[in-house]
């Protein structure tokens, strides 16, 4: 176990505004998430911290992450499309996900019952990167600018909240960050951004509505 870990189910990613007080969403899924956690040592993963939250890496390769979302604990694997999930029960964090894949869970209960099809799952994972399997990306129909697709691309964490906003909401990002005309405004305005797609705010949503 990292203790970089234990640090992150104490005090959460520590990378918006809710971080380190009562109101971090992995305050929410604690129990969860140590479940989680558990499920994937098991499976023998290198444990890190990397984008504030738990990475699990099989020879320095990143493998899949745990993370807190509004409404559930996640799992998500880094290359989940090339797995072959014959229950069917990986989803797509956004409708245009290409590669990522997780598990969503809202209690304990639904871990339990899967728990050797997620180490299955884990285990089939693990054989993609020994392969050396790649996922071939299809270009994507919406304008993403250059600035933000290499943000998201750059931060797994960031990149699960972004896909997890409603479409309306993603747009209002892009036409926002895509109106500046210099790139050191674009990626000034991402940085300006990330508290509230971290937190499933849309960019003229009031802070104070997640707080509710």
């Amino acid at each position: 176990m990292n203790p970089d870990v234990d640090i992150y189910l104490a005090e959460g990613c520590g990378r918006c505004p809710l971080g380190g007080t009562e109101d971090c969403k992995v305050h929410n899924w604690t129990r969860e998430l140590r479940l989680l956690r558990k499920i994937v040592l098991d499976c023998g993963l290198r444990e890190e911290r990397k984008w504030g939250a738990p990475c699990y890496t099989y020879q320095s390769k990143n493998v899949l992450m745990l993370s807190a979302l509004n409404s559930s604990a996640c799992l998500s694997f880094f290359k989940g499309s090339l797995l072959s999930d014959e229950k069917k029960l990986l989803k797509k964090p956004g409708e245009h996900s290409q590669a990522a894949r997780l598990f969503r869970f809202s209690n304990l209960e639904q871990i339990a019952e899967i728990k050797d099809y997620l180490k299955a799952c884990i285990f089939e994972a693990i054989e993609v990167e020994k392969a050396g399997r790649k996922v071939v990306f299809k270009s994507k129909p919406e304008p993403i600018p250059k600035e933000l697709r290499i943000a998201l691309e750059e931060d797994p964490v960031l990149k699960t909240a972004f896909e997890n906003l409603s479409p309306g909401r993603q747009r209002g990002y892009i036409l926002h960050i895509s109106k500046a005309k210099q790139s050191s405004t674009r990626i000034s305005r991402i940085k300006k951004c990330t508290p509230m797609i971290l937190n499933g705010i849309g960019l003229h949503d009031k802070y104070q509505s997640s707080r509710k």
